[in-house]
């Protein structure tokens, strides 16, 4: 058994490629905590993976589609895209449809993401896979990220109007830069495919 400690910052792709990495290295994804990775020898590249971000579903809407990819025969893991450690959360998340603005622990708290496994058939491994449902997928991560980003510089604002520029609005600052990027990466995905989509019309 090899454990790995990793967090991506809510990344999928970046976690994505990183667990086909370990496959191609022989190494099969077997659990899954906060912070760790428990993987399984086996004869390399036999399995891929997706990550799917799913922090939008109600969490009946998490089960059924859960339900959905493994009657398919996908193995399914939950992963959360965040670090909170504390148990009876509720949390609103704006970017949720319907019953997914609220999530809760237990429920669909700190289960943002789902890890999508198949037998390597050497054939495309895709879960969104027209650039209409990509450009839809996309927009859910990136108004996530937005509602974080617009969030702490409400915040900021705040600050700065209360007390001008301190050591604590500075680094509130920091965080407000780095949740940008996710958000303008996303963006560059859309507009990406956007370009596609007319290309193809």
């Amino acid at each position: 058994m090899k454990k790995c400690i990793r967090y991506f910052c809510g990344s999928v792709k970046a976690q994505e490629k990183w667990l086909n990495s370990m496959s191609e290295k022989g190494y099969r994804l077997k659990y899954t905590g906060k912070l760790i990775y428990k993987f399984e020898e086996c004869e390399s590249n036999k399995y891929i993976y997706c990550v799917d971000f799913v922090a939008h579903k109600s969490n009946k809407e998490l089960k059924n589609y859960k339900q959905f990819l493994e009657n398919i025969g996908y193995r399914v893991m939950n992963k959360n895209a965040n670090l909170n450690l504390s148990a009876g959360k509720i949390r609103l998340r704006f970017y949720g449809d319907r019953y997914g603005k609220i999530a809760t622990s237990p429920g669909n708290y700190n289960k943002e993401l789902l890890i999508v496994e198949k037998e390597n058939d050497n054939k495309p491994f895709e879960l969104h896979t027209t650039i209409e449902d990509k450009i839809s997928y996309y927009k859910i991560q990136r108004n996530a990220y937005l509602t974080i980003l617009l969030l702490i510089s409400f915040i900021f604002l705040a600050n700065y109007i209360m007390s001008s520029l301190t050591v604590n609005n500075i680094g509130i600052l920091l965080i407000i830069i780095l949740s940008s990027i996710p958000t303008i990466l996303i963006q560059r995905e859309i507009n990406i495919l956007r370009k596609q989509s007319n290309l193809n019309e």
